[in-house]
């Protein structure tokens, strides 16, 4: 099965990988943005948007979900940007094809283990699925009882929506999700090291990337370079999409 995506623009290929209960919408800052330059594929991952569901959750699956699209699509080479889940799975596929990479963009996020960090979120989320939820208001009054940033909150709503029979319901596969949490906490698998040009753009208030995951991303991405984006955390594209944007586009461009 194909994972769903959108396509814009025109040019050089460029591909978009969301995180963790997201969606292609996630990332559409950076593909309108770069849609001027380049032709932008922004992709549902497998159980999350519009894409298929399914009981497998992990890195080597992903990674060929999204080769076999680009072989559909007859993409041979592309620039893969991904954001924090996303971005694991773009380290996997380049890892799994180098001959796909062009060059490599991974926001806030290395390719080691990750520590347990989403129980508020699973327990809001778990608790709306249980309720009889009639509008996205009854949903966020829920949520806030577990998670007090709204704009995380506000982040997940996008992924509430009305199915075939109109009750509201999350978009992502939340039971496999949880099901399968430690392999998407888990590290990158190391078969090869990819000499992609490759670069980890990093918010600076954030801490999934830390100064002693370096020697784990050099072993894998010798050709890497990092960016620090200030004012900004893990959502450092929202937070910061003009900054994120420049950074992307500069290295994409030399």
């Amino acid at each position: 099965m194909l994972l769903n995506y959108q396509q814009m623009g025109q040019g050089s290929d460029v591909v978009l990988i969301h995180g963790l209960f997201g969606s292609l919408e996630n990332l559409n800052v950076i593909a309108k943005a770069l849609a001027e330059n380049y032709r932008v594929t922004n992709i549902d991952l497998r159980n999350h948007g519009k894409s298929f569901h399914s009981d497998t959750m992990n890195y080597h699956a992903m990674a060929k979900d999204v080769s076999e699209l680009l072989e559909h699509l007859t993409i041979s080479k592309a620039h893969i940007i991904g954001h924090s889940m996303g971005g694991k799975v773009a380290m996997q596929l380049a890892l799994n094809h180098p001959s796909l990479i062009d060059k490599l963009v991974v926001l806030d996020i290395s390719p080691v283990a990750n520590n347990p960090r989403h129980s508020a979120i699973f327990a809001g989320l778990n608790e709306v699925a249980q309720s009889n939820i009639k509008d996205r208001k009854s949903a966020d009054e829920i949520l806030a009882k577990h998670i007090e940033e709204m704009g995380v909150r506000q982040f997940l709503l996008k992924s509430f929506a009305k199915n075939d029979e109109g009750h509201y319901q999350w978009r992502f596969n939340l039971a496999v999700l949880y099901q399968q949490y430690e392999n998407i906490l888990a590290q990158v698998s190391e078969n090869d090291s990819c000499l992609c040009d490759t670069l980890f753009i990093k918010g600076n208030d954030s801490d999934y990337i830390l100064a002693e995951h370096r020697p784990a991303i050099m072993a894998l991405f010798p050709n890497a370079k990092a960016k620090i984006i200030h004012g900004a955390g893990h959502w450092l594209h929202a937070q910061k999409p003009l900054a994120v944007n420049k950074a992307i586009s500069d290295f994409l461009a030399h």
